[in-house]
């Protein structure tokens, strides 16, 4: 079920109006495409931050609109905490659209009870669905890999409908041995600080006796 998110038309611009608005709550967004005209809009922040965390692409505009729209991009602050613009798009319901979604790791490793070290290569994937059909992630299911064994983009099993976009020989997650590092030994080599220390120590002595 896609995210429902409170639009209001907006008639101010500039930073300084941006900035109004996000104080009392609400963040300056565009909807363009399909043809029509853009149209400037307010959303409620705290639904859009809601939407940013359950992962969600596509969403329902409600209020002074009523439509379907792809989150094209968002524009962070530089902590990357608040969103500051959004960037809408209209969809339709079987339109395809290309998006980038998180990769998460499934089950357990067999190699790495062999003494393997699973290490992920990929945590995003630029995939090509339908817009009301794109997954939250990509679920990688490594319960068969082996130690030495790398899964690839080629390898992978996804829902249906989705193309991944990436090349098919990219590594997305592999399971290698783990290779202690030598312990270089510290070798002491003739004419060492210590004997020239109690070599000088005992030449100055004779030297003194000489005296």
């Amino acid at each position: 079920m896609s995210d429902k998110l409170k639009v209001q038309m907006r008639e101010t611009r500039g930073k300084r109006n941006a900035r109004r608005l996000r104080d009392a709550g609400s963040i300056p967004a565009i909807l363009y495409g399909h043809g029509e005209a853009n149209q400037s809009l307010t959303v409620n922040a705290d639904e859009m931050a809601a939407a940013v965390r359950h992962g969600s692409h596509v969403v329902e505009l409600t209020g002074a609109v009523t439509e379907k729209a792809f989150i094209r991009d968002l524009q962070w602050d530089v902590y990357g905490q608040e969103v500051l613009h959004v960037d809408f798009t209209r969809v339709s319901e079987h339109e395809r659209v290309e998006v980038k979604v998180a990769v998460e790791l499934r089950g357990e490793a067999p190699g790495s009870k062999e003494g393997g070290n699973v290490e992920q290569l990929a945590h995003e994937l630029e995939i090509d669905c339908e817009a009301v059909n794109i997954p939250a992630k990509i679920e990688v299911n490594i319960n068969d890999l082996q130690l030495n064994e790398t899964l690839t983009v080629a390898d992978l099993e996804l829902p249906p409908g989705v193309k991944v976009l990436d090349e098919p020989e990219m590594p997305v997650v592999q399971c290698l041995e783990v290779r202690e590092e030598e312990e270089e030994e510290a070798v002491g080599e003739p004419g060492s600080d210590e004997p020239e220390i109690i070599g000088r120590a005992a030449e100055e002595e004779g030297e003194e006796e000489g005296d």
